[in-house]
């Protein structure tokens, strides 16, 4: 076989093997590096602001964020060919603080939901390990890390 010809067969074989793919389309959609947060109901009724304080490596970072209510789809509505979902509450509530060279390691994350006085509803700190994503699959690449937090009914947060 002539040499061009084994070059570009071996080059063929390994972008098979490594799963590259001609027709594969990546989108530049990103991850956000940070910690996301879904508060349950009964407590997200008391909820009103969350403290969030992030510490690695002997320093601490205490990003802003907002709690925001939580939504769901709907019931399903057509009228000829039309159709719609509507979103309703969920009882919840969400937020997201963008965390500024988050690492991929454990990290110490202290959450403090504060009512409408500012007085504590919930204060935990829990320790937690950001993961980078993949917004389009592994095939395009990872994403920054983020960690995704969740304070359940009875007041425990847990890593989802």
């Amino acid at each position: 076989m002539p040499r061009p010809l084994l070059v570009a067969a071996a080059l063929a074989g390994a972008a098979l093997l490594s799963g590259c793919r001609q027709d594969l389309a990546c989108t530049a959609i990103g991850t956000p590096v940070g910690v996301a947060l879904t508060v349950e109901p009964p407590i997200a009724a008391r909820a009103r602001t969350a403290d969030l304080s992030v510490c690695w490596d002997d320093s601490c970072r205490t990003p802003p964020m907002d709690l925001l209510p939580a939504t769901r789809a709907g019931a399903q509505t057509c009228a000829g060919d039309s159709c719609s979902v509507p979103v309703e509450p969920t009882g919840g509530k969400h937020g997201f603080a963008a965390v500024e060279g988050l690492p991929k390691r454990p990290v110490r994350v202290r959450l403090v939901l504060r009512d409408a006085a500012s007085r504590p509803v919930l204060d935990r700190t829990v320790q937690v390990t950001p993961r980078g994503r993949f917004p389009n699959g592994p095939e395009c690449g990872e994403g920054g890390p983020n960690v995704d937090l969740t304070v359940e009914p009875d007041g425990t947060v847990r890593e989802r």
